[in-house]
């Protein structure tokens, strides 16, 4: 599985000094976010905010997919403050690793923070490169199976629910489900199934 190397002392941070921009203030209470290449080799360092903003810089990102043993997956629904995709339902977890974290530890406090979820057993299942207008993600995905009495916990999640694979197909293309979750479900679908 893939998995992040980060240099003996922290990275430099981004966007590096320029004409353009002689320099950054950083607030402490700004979420950084490691710069990886797409091997994982971080070599830097910047804001959530510039990541987003158009720079196109690649970080990481966790997906957790669950499933049960009805073959049902767990997706929950984004709030409606959220700037992107709000009141989509999406993957049921899903986060960036934020900067000294490895993926598996982002992962798990991902889940804690937005189901309330710390006991499970992940499963990689890949590793993805996803860009839009906007950023370059790079993304991995892991599985587990179980954990039927989910409740999310967390302003950024309205609600989440079980939904049948037919279910997930039907609604796909309709503007109910995230454009990410659509192009990556069916590349992870028979892993999930082999799990079960």
């Amino acid at each position: 599985m893939f998995g992040l190397v980060y240099p003996p002392s922290p990275a430099p941070l981004y966007p590096r000094p320029s004409v353009e921009h002689p320099g950054v203030k950083m607030r402490s209470e700004s979420e950084m976010l490691p710069l990886i290449d797409e091997f994982g080799l971080v070599y830097g360092q910047a804001s959530r905010t510039y990541c987003h903003s158009g720079a196109k810089v690649l970080h990481p990102v966790v997906h957790l997919h669950l499933i049960d043993r009805y073959s049902r997956i767990f997706l929950q629904k984004r709030s409606a403050s959220k700037d992107l995709y709000p009141c989509y339902w999406d993957t049921a977890v899903g986060g960036h690793v934020t900067y000294g974290e490895t993926l598996e530890e982002a992962l798990y406090r991902e889940a804690s923070e937005e189901l309330g979820l710390s006991e499970f057993n992940p499963v990689p299942l890949g590793t993805y490169i996803y860009e839009t207008d906007r950023d370059r993600e790079f993304v991995a995905m892991f599985a587990a199976v179980g954990h039927p009495d989910i409740s999310p916990s967390n302003p950024e999640v309205d609600e989440g629910r079980w939904w049948t694979i037919p279910e997930i197909e039907a609604s796909t293309g309709k503007g109910l489900i995230t454009p990410n979750f659509e192009q990556e479900f069916p590349r992870i679908k028979k892993q999930l199934l082999s799990l079960l």
